[in-house]
């Protein structure tokens, strides 16, 4: 077959799926900022979920689930997205095809482990990574808008199907999702007050635990407790955290530094210089989870005189001035 390359605007992220939603929406003459779809979408948060395992440890989220950021922002902007899910793998990728032929960009939630271009030390069991499928040329490879790469890349085909069909938790049964029509005008403004509204709502936390600062307290809680497991337990455990945190999507502190970011820029948008200073101390926020994450891996590598408790201490620190972020923008958009 002839090759397929449709435009793009390919651009390095800071996250996957914000990555995705920002270069769909930009196809479509849509001006959208990786941070304000974070924020629109209303995305910060925290979850310490036991019941949820990855690598037989908890799962620890620092953003609302897979899809939420794609959904939620063209739900709020009035945006046709249209999204499907695919038991058999092969009429999955022909659905890909199908797209690509038709001259539509396609995103697809996909698996790094089978991703090849990825290298290999980055290549671990995780289902929730977003990607963009802009063509496909002759040699039947796939040319992909990974937000993780400084350029575009391609995949064959089979391992493409692999990571789309791969299974585990958060399994993304070949998702794909595209944009079919947007509005004549979008405005940010009416749809920004009302998303900071509900992250400051949801980082209070939901009834169970494991939810916003009750369950950042709670991972502060087992932290502690690591000191009656063997010491190798504890640092598996630890070193657990600080890869969820760091390493898959961006982490907690990427997160707060994307989230200041937003609200900088929701500050000039809706003429409301309060929210400039929910912005630093957003980024304190993440600064606090940086600091947070080196104490953890310096137990882990018995590099300084570091105490679970002092690791603990931090955690509870850094929900001290997360509940304080709560309040000042609850304040801003009053």
């Amino acid at each position: 077959m002839p090759d397929i390359i449709l435009p793009i605007n390919h651009q390095q992220s800071s996250h996957c799926e914000t990555g995705v939603v920002a270069t769909l929406l930009q196809s479509k003459g849509i001006d959208m900022s990786e941070p304000m779809a974070f924020g629109l979408a209303s995305a910060l948060t925290f979850a310490y979920l036991p019941f949820v395992k990855i690598s037989g440890m908890p799962l620890i989220a620092y953003r609302m689930p897979p899809k939420t950021i794609i959904k939620k922002v063209c739900k709020k902007l009035n945006i046709d997205l249209e999204t499907r899910k695919f038991s058999n793998p092969d009429v999955g990728m022909q659905a890909l095809d199908d797209e690509l032929a038709k001259g539509n960009l396609v995103g697809l939630q996909s698996s790094v482990y089978w991703l090849p271009y990825f290298p290999e030390d980055m290549r671990f069991h995780f289902n929730a990574h977003n990607l963009v499928v802009y063509g496909k040329n002759e040699q039947g490879e796939y040319l992909i808008s990974d937000p993780v790469f400084e350029h575009p890349v391609t995949c064959a085909a089979e391992d493409l199907k692999n990571a789309r069909f791969a299974k585990g938790a958060l399994a993304a049964k070949g998702l794909m999702y595209v944009i079919r029509s947007t509005p004549t005008h979008t405005q940010l403004e009416h749809v920004i007050k009302p998303a900071i509204k509900k992250t400051a709502k949801m980082m209070n936390g939901l009834v169970l635990p494991y939810f916003g600062l009750k369950g950042i307290r709670h991972m502060a809680k087992q932290i502690r407790q690591l000191d009656k497991k063997p010491p190798k337990y504890a640092r598996l455990y630890l070193a657990h955290i600080v890869r969820m945190q760091e390493e898959i999507g961006t982490g907690g502190a990427g997160f707060r530094f994307m989230y200041a970011s937003f609200l900088e820029q929701a500050a000039q948008l809706t003429q409301t210089p309060a929210l400039n200073q929910c912005a630093e101390h957003t980024t304190l926020v993440g600064d606090l989870w940086r600091e947070f994450a080196m104490d953890a891996v310096k137990y882990c590598k018995k590099r300084g005189d570091i105490s679970l408790d002092d690791i603990a201490n931090k955690l509870e620190q850094v929900a001290e001035q997360e509940a304080k972020l709560s309040e000042l923008l609850i304040g801003a958009v009053a």
